[in-house]
């Protein structure tokens, strides 16, 4: 499989994310695929604002297939995402 090349990260990236969006909103839709352990909503750092992607880690690393495989290019808030493993963060 293709995601075995990504086997030693439990990160995955996520894009395409509405601005309205919470780091609690990202938690509740991503924690259905496993228990995360670290999530860096990047923000502006002049306006605090959102800019629509984020960092996620998962505590396992199994938990990244099932996002990647079920989030990407599903639609959330009107906006399509764009889900993929992250090699190195």
């Amino acid at each position: 499989s293709w995601h075995n090349q990504y086997k030693d990260s439990a990160y995955i990236f996520v894009g395409g994310l509405d601005y309205e969006l919470t780091e609690g909103d990202i938690l509740t839709v991503f924690s259905q695929w496993g228990e995360i352990a670290d999530i860096n909503l990047v923000r502006d750092k002049e306006t605090g604002k959102s800019k629509g992607y984020a960092f996620l880690c998962y505590e396992d690393q199994r938990s990244t297939i099932l996002a990647v495989d079920n989030f990407n290019g599903a639609k959330i808030a009107g906006r399509i995402l764009r889900v993929d493993h992250v090699s190195e963060y």
